[in-house]
């Protein structure tokens, strides 16, 4: 049978160094989830609240269900896309996923 009593120390030997060393531990996995996971997440929540802020009347889209568009016209919280042939359909401003930059081809 194994006996989990021998492999713990004695009392009072080594017992004031693992309480920090948990601490430093813990510490590292803390930062190790924020730069890997929650600082990447908060940056690219930006970045789309930066785009959904800053569509205006024209700008052609995709919208997350994969319908491309231009907007026709903007509200606070949504917006009306005109998919072709006087077809206007109103859209919540979180379903854009992107908005297409015209190629310089396309400008020109």
């Amino acid at each position: 049978m194994y006996n989990l009593l021998a492999m713990t120390p004695p009392p009072g030997e080594g017992g004031g160094g693992s309480m920090v060393s948990t601490l430093i531990m813990f510490g590292a996995i803390f930062a190790i989830f924020y730069f890997m996971i929650i600082r990447p997440q908060q940056k690219r929540a930006k970045e789309r609240e930066k785009l959904l802020s800053n569509i205006k009347k024209g700008d052609k889209v995709i919208l997350s269900n994969g319908m491309h568009g231009s907007v026709a016209g903007l509200d606070e919280k949504t917006c009306l896309i005109d998919a072709g042939n006087n077809v206007k359909l109103k859209f919540e401003r979180s379903a854009i996923a992107s908005v297409v930059q015209p190629s310089k081809e396309e400008s020109n």
